[in-house]
């Protein structure tokens, strides 16, 4: 079963980026996935956009960069300068007055459009901005720190969404507490990726390409 696998590098270790990005890669990674914070939208500081565009400099595979940040449109030239063609860029509805502005300059910078939504946030509410992104990415806890619990409910969002990704022309991708479980249950159904972090990737002491190839050869 084909899906996508992306390392959050917020979850990596800082004592030698350049080795983490180039282990990651020589494992079979499918892309960087970077949370940028900015302590207003979210309780926490992550990456900044140097880190950001370190690894933009230092990888080949593309990069996954979530904004969780207020007002986007206000900075979003300040990300896609640093990035490249063809990577992706999330950002939150309700961190925007206008986010279908800031999607829009994301597209004009060739750049793949993304919106990430929240457990708190409905269908109802992106219905609209369906149509206009490549990428769903579903926040299966509340965002801002690693290592959070599951919550159940996001489950039925996601069925929502899959009944939904054939006719607007998107695909879904997971985002928080991935276990081996979830791949299981969710990839058979049409998610198309998976944000690893510390539950089956960071700190295990392994190889990080035993470990993507442990993922890969889960049995569904």
């Amino acid at each position: 079963m084909n899906f996508e696998l992306m390392a959050s590098m917020m979850c990596a270790h800082y004592g030698n980026l350049e080795k983490e990005v180039k282990d990651l890669e020589a494992g079979g990674i499918d892309s960087f996935h970077i949370d940028i914070m900015d302590g207003r939208f979210v309780p926490n500081f992550a990456m900044s956009l140097n880190d950001m565009a370190y690894i933009a400099h230092a990888a080949k595979a593309p990069l996954d960069v979530h904004l969780m940040i207020e007002h986007p449109n206000n900075r979003i030239g300040l990300f896609l300068g640093n990035l490249r063609p063809g990577d992706t860029v999330y950002i939150h509805p309700e961190a925007e007055y206008h986010p279908s502005t800031t999607l829009q300059s994301i597209i004009d910078a060739g750049m793949v459009p993304g919106i990430a939504i929240n457990p708190g946030t409905s269908v109802e509410t992106v219905m609209e901005m369906l149509r206009i992104v490549k990428k769903v990415m579903v926040m299966s806890v509340n965002p801002g720190n690693a290592g959070q619990m599951y919550l159940p409910y996001v489950g039925k969002k996601i069925t929502r969404l899959l009944a939904l990704k054939e006719d607007m022309d998107f695909e879904i991708y997971w985002d928080g507490a991935c276990s081996a479980d979830k791949i299981r249950e969710f990839a058979p159904k049409g998610v198309r990726g998976f944000v690893l972090g510390t539950t089956l990737l960071f700190g295990k002491g392994k190889p990080y390409g035993e470990l993507l190839k442990n993922i890969r050869k889960l049995r569904f």
